[in-house]
């Protein structure tokens, strides 16, 4: 169930959204060690955003997941999804900040109940 939100001041318009959500969701699957198959992932790009007093593009992601982050597995995880951003988004790690949420099975909801 690991979720991935990215938000960035990039422009849609410059972004293959399907195409950055698809190479993301395989990052954080095979980062975490989850399926796939239970990795969500959303996208939101022309958001108003400042880094370091620039509007240069930069970008935020929350990944949430039960278990598989924590310690040193979230350098690992951040390398991978920092990859993914520059590439297809042109922001560099520098400019990526992500936030790492290790939930229990039953904070988080699905197929209408929990983990």
């Amino acid at each position: 169930m690991p979720t991935f939100n990215l938000q960035t001041n990039v422009p849609g318009d410059r972004v293959s959204s399907s195409q950055l959500a698809a190479d993301l969701s395989k990052a954080v699957s095979k980062a975490t060690g989850k399926p796939e198959a239970y990795v969500m992932v959303s996208v939101s790009t022309d958001k108003p955003m400042m880094f370091g007093g620039t509007e240069e593009p930069c970008a935020y992601g929350e990944l949430i997941s039960i278990g598989a982050v924590g310690g040193d597995k979230n350098k690992a995880i951040s390398a991978a999804l920092a990859e993914v951003v520059q590439r297809h988004l042109g922001v560099p790690a520098s400019r990526l900040y992500i936030k790492f949420y290790d939930v229990a099975r039953t904070d988080f909801g699905w197929n209408g109940s929990t983990f």
